[in-house]
């Protein structure tokens, strides 16, 4: 059975991915396509395709969050603005990039191996952080009481920013935060993480986010609202320029975006509720898994053996099902505690 052109079970396929990714959208504050776009390439779409799809669905869930941060007084537009400069430059840079490999026939292979080592790198330092009991990781979440106005302490810049922030090369940038920081370094990591969204279709975010702290040195809520701003620019820039050339499928991205749409209120419902340090192990376990299903893939096109893009797509589903079921099993737990001691004050009073 299809509709438009589409089977039904690959639309309901794609909406329980949608909801899936959603939810972890909501809870961790990522576009979700650094798990859509290998999705994609494991179900066998042409990368263009997987990279276009992928960023057109960044665009899509990123939107929502920009809202809010506006709301809380969480973004610089400044250094929105200049990044969106320098991620456009790396979007059609990676884009052009892409498009050449795939000429000569080795861009299915570059990407998925650039996704291992990627996913693979993050994935570890996640997981390390949250078995070390450490407060690192990557994460979008603010604190809502924070205030994004007030300057970071000289000992809270960490030591690359203060380099940075000593390059006194006109012109300067004043941001929120009491920072000032030289144009041109803004630009550069904004063209970084550019040519990661146009090569390899992810919004970036949880580079770029830790990249504005750690390079940069603005507050972290500053770096959270400005990254979701900035992520829908680029994610709005990179599926544009995909699309011009066809590789946008809108059969992919209308369902993922129904099902991320429910999916993002869960999860932003459960950060009122779980205690994030204690679900980082889990995201950590998903980018490895997501790695490791990459890997999958690419030994089993190596070998010619088809059963393992099979398993790669099984790993990568129980990648997004592991992580966003911990944490609706997480909230359903602190619901049921709160309900519980609630008949307990009432008698104590």
């Amino acid at each position: 059975m299809e509709f438009m052109g589409v089977s039904v079970a690959l639309l309901a396929m794609f909406s329980g991915f949608g909801l899936l990714i959603g939810i972890l959208f909501g809870f961790f504050g990522m576009g979700g396509s650094f798990l859509v776009t290998p999705a994609l390439l494991v179900m066998g779409y042409e990368p263009n395709v997987a990279v276009g799809s992928g960023l057109a669905f960044v665009f899509g869930t990123s939107v929502i969050a920009t809202l809010k941060h506006r709301d809380l007084g969480q973004v610089d537009y400044k250094l929105g603005v200049s990044m969106i400069v320098g991620t456009t430059l790396g979007i059609e840079v990676g884009k052009i990039g892409l498009e050449y490999l795939q000429h000569i026939g080795l861009a299915d292979s570059v990407v998925s191996v650039a996704y291992v080592v990627l996913l693979g790198g993050i994935g570890v330092f996640v997981t390390r952080e949250a078995l070390r009991g450490g407060s690192g990781g990557i994460s979008h979440d603010v604190d809502e009481s924070d205030d994004a106005d007030e300057g970071l302490d000289a000992d809270d810049i960490p030591d690359i920013a203060k380099k940075i922030q000593s390059y006194h090369i006109p012109p300067m940038l004043s941001l929120r935060g009491g920072i000032t920081v030289s144009l041109w370094m803004v630009l550069i990591v904004a063209f970084l993480t550019g040519l990661l969204s146009g090569f390899l279709g992810v919004g970036g975010g949880f580079i770029r986010m830790p990249a504005l702290f750690y390079a940069i040195g603005v507050p972290v809520p500053v770096a959270v609202g400005t990254d979701l701003f900035e992520i829908v620019f680029s994610g709005g820039i990179g599926s544009f320029l995909y699309a011009q050339s066809g590789a946008v499928d809108l059969s992919i991205v209308a369902p993922l975006l129904a099902g991320s749409a429910l999916g993002a209120r869960l999860g932003a419902a459960a950060t009122g509720l779980v205690d994030e340090d204690g679900i980082k192990i889990y995201f950590g376990v998903m980018l490895l898994l997501g790695a490791f299903a990459v890997a999958i893939r690419q030994v089993g096109n190596f070998l010619g053996i088809d059963v393992l893009n099979t398993v790669s797509l099984i790993v990568i589903l129980g990648a997004a099902l592991l992580v966003s079921g911990a944490v609706v099993l997480s909230s359903i737990r602190e619901l049921r505690a709160e309900t519980e001691e609630t008949p307990v004050r009432s008698t104590a009073d």
